[in-house]
C-alpha cells in the first residue's frame, strides 16, 4: 500500500489537472502558497488536515477526494498499516478507513485524540453531516457554536458545514469513529 502522502500527492495532482487549474489559480482559492502545493503535490512532506480541507474546498471536491485510494472490489483496511493525517503537532491522528468514492457519498476515519488535544476542522462541503461514536475518553465537540461533551458508548450527529472543532477533555487517549455524509 502507498504511503498516504504519495496518494494525496496523486490525487491532489489529478483532480487539478481534471478541473484544468493551475497550481496559481488553486493556490489562489484555496489559500495554500503555490511552494507548499508544489512540495504536496512531489510527495514530500506531510499535509496537515486543515492544508487538505483548504484544498478540497479550493477545488470544491469532498476531503476524501485526496485520500481515496485505488480501487479494488474487496478490502481489508488494517489502520496500523496506514499512515495517518496528523494535527495538533501529531496529537491528533486522523486514518481515513473508507473515503469517500464519489458513489457512496460517505467516508469513514478512525481517530486518535492524545490528552489535551485540540484540532479545529474547517468547515465542510455545504450538507455534509458528521456522525461520531466515542469508543474511549471523552471528546468536547464545538459545532455551530454549540458546545457537546461526548463520553465512552456515545454519538453525536452535527452539521459539518461550518467551523467545528474536537477536543480530548478525558484523562486518556480518545478513540472515536466518525462518517462524514457528503450530500
Amino acid at each position: 500500500m502507498d504511503p498516504m502522502n504519495l496518494i494525496i500527492a496523486n490525487n491532489i495532482r489529478r483532480l487539478r489537472e481534471e478541473n484544468k487549474l493551475s497550481m496559481d489559480e488553486l493556490s489562489r482559492l484555496s489559500g495554500v502558497s503555490k511552494s507548499m502545493l508544489a512540495q504536496i503535490e512531489r510527495g514530500e512532506g506531510n499535509p496537515t488536515i486543515s492544508t487538505l480541507w483548504k484544498l478540497s474546498n479550493g477545488m470544491k471536491v469532498p476531503f476524501d477526494a485526496l485520500t481515496l485510494r485505488p480501487k479494488s472490489p474487496y478490502e481489508i483496511v488494517k489502520t496500523y498499516e496506514l499512515q495517518p493525517l496528523l494535527e495538533d503537532g501529531g496529537r491528533v491522528k486522523n486514518y481515513s478507513i473508507f473515503p469517500d468514492d464519489e458513489n457512496r457519498r460517505f467516508a469513514v476515519y478512525y481517530l486518535e485524540l492524545d490528552e489535551e488535544s485540540y484540532w479545529e476542522s474547517e468547515s465542510h462541503l455545504k450538507g455534509t453531516t458528521e456522525f461520531i461514536t466515542i469508543f474511549a475518553g471523552c471528546i468536547e465537540i464545538n459545532a455551530d457554536g454549540q458546545h457537546f461533551t461526548v463520553n465512552k458508548g456515545e454519538s453525536i450527529r452535527f452539521r459539518a458545514d461550518t467551523v467545528h472543532s474536537y477536543r480530548n477533555v478525558g484523562n486518556e487517549t480518545a478513540l472515536l469513529h466518525m462518517i462524514l455524509y457528503n450530500p
